[in-house]
C-alpha cells in the first residue's frame, strides 16, 4: 500500500507551520538586518554561573541526570518561591525540571486538558499555546487583550463569558509576552475567582518574573485565596539569567499535578541538561543582584527603544515588564502589521514581529509590531536610526 506523503501533518496541526520566530529571523540573516524580532539578549548570563557550567562539564555531569530533576536545582527552585512569594512546595514532590518552559507548558496543557476541553487564552499570546492546545486536541477560546490607559488589559465580562461547561484552564501569562503588561491583583482576583467558582486549573507562565518595570509588581497567581492547590505555575532561567539557549525550566504545583505532568514529560525528553541545571542552581541561590542590576538595565533599554520608536513615528505603547514594545504603526501610514514587517528588512534593514500572529482575530493585532529591546545600546540606537527613514 502507498502512503500518502503529500500532506502528512495531522490536521489539528494544519495551519501552524514554521513560527514566525524562525521566520523573522532567518529573514534578519538573510537580508543581514538588526534583529529585533526575537526575544534573546546579546548578552551573557553572570560570569559565575557560566563557570558553575563550566565545572560541572569538566567535572563529569555529562550524563542522564534524574528526570525530574537534580536535587539541588529542585531544592533551589523550592527555596526561591519561598522566599520571594511565601509559597511553600515540597522540592520532592511539587517541583520538576523541564527543558525550558515551553516544555513545561507543553507537557502541563498535554497531561491536564482532555480533547474538547477548553483552554481559555490571553491574545495576544505566545504562539506555542495554540500549538500546544491544539497537540492536545483540545479547543482554545481567547480573550482579547486591548489597549486601555497606557498598557493593554482584559474586560473581565468578557472573561466571564469565556467560561463554558467545556472549560478545563485558564492559561495566565504574567508579565504578559508579547503585550508587556503585569496584571494587577485585580485583574488576577477575577481570574482566580472564576477559577475557584467553576473547579478550573490555571497554569500560569510567569517566565518573565524578575522582569517588572518602573511600580509593576509580579503577583504569582497560587499566592491568592485557594489557588495553590489548583495552580500549576511554570518559569525557568533563560529570562532570568540571560541563557535562552540553555532551555532550563521548571513547574511547581500540588503533587498530583507534577505527576500528570512528569507522566507526559518523561515520554518527551526525559531529562533537562545536567550541568545547567547544576549552574542555574548556584545562580538562583549566588547572582539574584546580578538580575536585579539587568532589571534596571532593561528598563533604561525599554526607556531607550520607546523614545527612539516614537521619533521615528511610531505610536509605542510602554510595557510594564518583559522585553518587548507594542508599537502602532498606524501614525506612519500603515495599516498591515505582516505587511510592514516581512518589507522592513528591505526597506530599512530591520526585523521586528507582526502582532497579529499571536490573535485568533488577526484583525485585532493587526495595526502592532513587536520590538525587543533585550540589546545592547548601540544596536538599538542603529536600530531606531534605520527606522526614522520610514518618515
Amino acid at each position: 500500500m502507498m502512503v500518502d506523503v503529500t500532506e502528512p501533518l495531522v490536521p489539528r496541526m494544519q495551519g501552524f507551520g514554521t513560527t514566525i520566530f524562525a521566520e523573522m529571523s532567518a529573514l534578519a540573516v538573510r537580508t543581514g538586518s538588526i534583529n529585533l524580532g526575537q526575544g534573546f539578549p546579546d548578552t551573557d548570563g553572570p560570569p559565575g554561573m557560566l563557570d558553575a557550567a563550566v565545572e560541572a562539564i569538566r567535572s563529569g555531569g555529562n550524563q542522564y541526570p534524574p528526570g525530574p530533576g537534580l536535587p539541588e536545582l529542585r531544592r533551589a527552585v523550592a527555596e526561591q518561591r519561598r522566599a520571594r512569594y511565601g509559597l511553600e512546595y515540597d522540592p520532592d514532590t511539587e517541583v520538576y525540571i523541564t527543558v525550558g518552559a515551553t516544555e513545561g507548558i507543553a507537557a502541563s496543557v498535554l497531561a491536564l486538558a482532555n480533547p474538547g476541553d477548553e483552554v481559555i487564552v490571553f491574545e495576544p499570546y505566545y504562539d506555542s499555546y495554540a500549538a500546544t492546545i491544539a497537540l492536545a486536541g483540545a479547543v482554545r477560546r481567547p480573550v482579547t487583550l486591548r489597549p486601555d490607559g497606557g498598557r493593554f488589559t482584559f474586560d473581565p465580562d468578557e472573561l466571564r463569558a469565556a467560561v463554558g461547561p467545556r472549560t478545563r484552564m485558564i492559561l495566565v501569562n504574567s508579565p504578559h509576552n508579547p503585550a508587556g503588561t503585569v496584571f494587577t491583583r485585580a485583574e488576577l482576583e477575577a481570574i482566580a475567582d472564576l477559577c475557584r467558582e467553576h473547579d478550573l486549573i490555571a497554569l500560569t507562565d510567569e517566565v518573565y518574573e524578575y522582569l517588572t518595570f518602573d511600580d509593576a509588581e509580579h503577583i504569582p497567581l497560587a499566592t491568592l485565596d485557594g489557588m495553590r492547590e489548583r495552580t500549576v505555575a511554570v518559569s525557568s532561567a533563560g529570562k532570568t539569567f540571560s541563557v535562552t539557549g540553555w532551555k532550563t525550566g521548571w513547574v511547581t504545583a500540588p503533587a498530583p499535578y507534577v505527576r500528570a505532568v512528569q507522566t507526559v514529560k518523561q515520554f518527551m525528553t526525559y531529562a533537562a541538561g545536567g550541568p545547567w541545571q547544576r549552574a542555574v542552581a548556584y545562580a538562583l541561590r549566588n547572582e539574584l543582584d546580578w538580575v536585579a542590576r539587568l532589571r534596571d538595565s532593561l528598563q533604561a533599554k525599554r526607556d531607550r527603544l520607546v523614545a527612539g520608536l516614537e521619533a521615528a513615528g511610531f505610536a509605542a505603547v510602554r510595557p510594564q515588564g518583559t522585553y518587548f514594545v507594542q508599537a502602532d504603526i498606524r501614525p506612519l501610514g500603515f495599516t498591515d502589521g505582516m505587511e510592514l514587517a516581512l518589507a522592513l528588512p528591505e526597506k530599512v534593514g530591520v526585523v521586528a514581529i507582526p502582532t497579529q500572529v499571536f490573535y485568533d482575530d488577526a484583525a485585532a493585532g493587526s495595526h502592532f509590531v513587536r520590538f525587543a529591546f533585550c540589546k545592547k545600546d548601540e544596536v538599538i540606537d542603529e536600530a531606531v536610526e534605520r527606522l526614522r527613514r520610514l518618515g
